[in-house]
């Protein structure tokens, strides 16, 4: 990133720091598919000139990356994109940006702010350049970085639009469920006297309020939301939104996370005739595939809520499980709980995570029969850094506890020790028969609380005390390996016997 750029950078005082850390990213972002590069001079000013390239077929999203020099002397250069129907065509313009923004993407169903999404076709596009000011002295020179995206593509690409918000390995908080006016979300309106689709900025705003790390938007078989992260998310510098949808039929309901390409939904319909048919194109899309609330009615009380497949599913398409929807932890004919405990002991490693459901953006506590407030409960990430990708990844390893009441500060770090190797909740660990394995549990903000060990879906009580009396604890214990197959997870519970923490499993042999 040379002088020039970053002296736009600063210029851009309400982008300054979303484009700051794009910087970090350009260096490990793949070449771009086009590079343009220009000359302006003094006789350019006030004029417009049209900087063409060529778009092929099968493409879905331009990302454009701009820089010139000359600030120092005052050259300015604003803009804009047309494409190949020219600027009197239906949509003709795709968008102007003036001099505001020097990053933009136009894709098939989201864009930049300043800019329409919509089809891409192939042919002929333009960067239109207007120079409202380069003194007759001056020259500028510029440079038109350009990647195209295609079908398929995850919503983290290309990365120059997806910068890691921290860098930093750590424990990240989110939630991972949510409804606003995309779906059936819907809050008080200004007046109070009615309800209306609830904006989505008010869920970020309250996500934020909350002290989350990152959070999933998943409307009803909608990615449209997606148009409106473009433009909430350079704001929202500490909390991560990432694009997902809750695919919902009339055999059960899942969230498909990090992607915004089309899935045909149509469980029962000759072109899905079942869900191993809805998986196989999840799949191809690169992202995390988790069942919602799978213990719940499948009725007119709750139409499609609970899994209820009619035929057998291959569940090594699968990724997670919602174990934990709002607060049905308490509640043991709605835990989804067991149901993911099946899925472990037919030996799928298969993440558990929480979602509060929310569809009120403005509702503060949970009430019976209503809406949860968001957090409640909060999936808690172990990841390389906080990014889209990262998290995603982060949940397919199994690396996640669930904070079952959504607080801000309970943390679980679950080892298992054999000799010299150790694995981590979501890891798998050889353990020969005979062998003693080491588990080591640490206890953030827990104190007068106990460990509940769970090995093979059934409750296992070592020796040691496994009670948590100091803020930051480390408790240990030693489980004998008979050499075969098993799995093993940590649940951390209140002195009334609440559940509190919902650990993932380590996998043993």
């Amino acid at each position: 990133m040379n002088e020039s750029t970053r002296g736009r950078l600063g210029y851009l005082a309400l982008v300054a720091l979303w484009l700051a850390l794009l910087g970090v990213a350009c260096a490990t972002e793949s070449a771009p598919d086009v590079v343009l590069h220009g000359e302006l001079i003094g006789s350019d000013n006030h004029s417009y000139r049209e900087v063409p390239f060529q778009v092929p077929a099968g493409v879905n999203r331009i990302t454009v990356q701009f820089e010139s020099t000359g600030r120092a002397e005052h050259s300015t250069i604003d803009l804009g994109l047309e494409d190949p129907d020219g600027f009197h065509s239906q949509q003709g313009l795709r968008g102007w940006t003036g001099g505001s923004k020097q990053l933009f993407t136009v894709g098939a169903v989201d864009a930049t702010p300043s800019f329409a999404p919509g089809p891409i076709q192939p042919g002929r596009w333009a960067l239109l350049l207007g120079i409202p000011n380069i003194r007759p002295a001056s020259k500028a020179q510029y440079t038109a970085k350009i990647w195209f995206g295609h079908p398929g593509d995850p919503a983290w690409l290309p990365a120059v639009l997806n910068p890691p918000l921290r860098k930093e390995a750590g424990w990240y908080r989110g939630d991972l469920h949510m409804h606003g006016a995309h779906s059936d979300g819907s809050c008080p309106t200004q007046s109070g006297d009615g309800r209306a689709p609830c904006p989505l900025v008010f869920t970020v705003e309250d996500a934020a309020r909350r002290g989350l790390d990152f959070i999933a938007l998943s409307d009803h078989n909608t990615v449209s939301q997606a148009n409106d992260i473009r433009e909430l998310q350079p704001y929202f510098d500490h909390l991560l939104l990432i694009p997902a949808r809750e695919v919902t039929t009339f055999q059960g309901h899942a969230n498909l996370f990090g992607t915004t390409e089309p899935l045909d939904f149509r469980l029962g319909s000759k072109s899905v005739p079942d869900w191993n048919a809805l998986l196989t194109q999840a799949e191809a899309l690169h992202g995390v595939f988790s069942i919602n609330h799978p213990i719940r009615p499948n009725d007119e009380t709750c139409m499609g809520c609970g899994w209820t497949p009619e035929k057998p599913v291959d569940m090594h398409l699968v990724q997670a499980i919602e174990a934990v929807n709002g607060i049905d932890a308490r509640s043991p004919q709605h835990t989804g709980i067991p149901f993911w405990e099946e899925q472990l002991n037919h030996g799928y490693h298969l993440t558990g995570i929480g979602g509060s459901d929310n569809h009120n953006a403005k509702v503060a506590l949970p009430f019976p029969g209503g809406s949860m407030a968001i957090g409640l409960p909060t999936t808690v990430v172990h990841a390389s850094e906080l990014s889209m990708k990262a998290i995603l990844d982060g949940i397919r390893a199994g690396h996640v506890f669930i904070d079952v009441q959504g607080t801000r500060d309970r943390t679980i770090d679950v080892v298992a020790t054999v000799g010299e190797h150790s694995a981590e909740m979501g890891d798998a660990l050889s353990a020969p028969a005979g062998s003693t394995v080491r588990i080591t549990m640490r206890a953030d903000a827990l104190d007068q609380a106990h460990a509940e060990i769970i090995v093979d879906g059934k409750p296992f009580q070592p020796k040691e005390d496994l009670a948590i009396r100091e803020a930051k604890q480390s408790l240990s214990f030693d489980w004998s390996s008979d050499g075969r197959r098993h799995w093993l997870r940590v649940n951390v519970r209140g002195a009334d016997g609440s559940l509190l923490i919902v650990g993932n499993p380590i996998y043993l042999n």
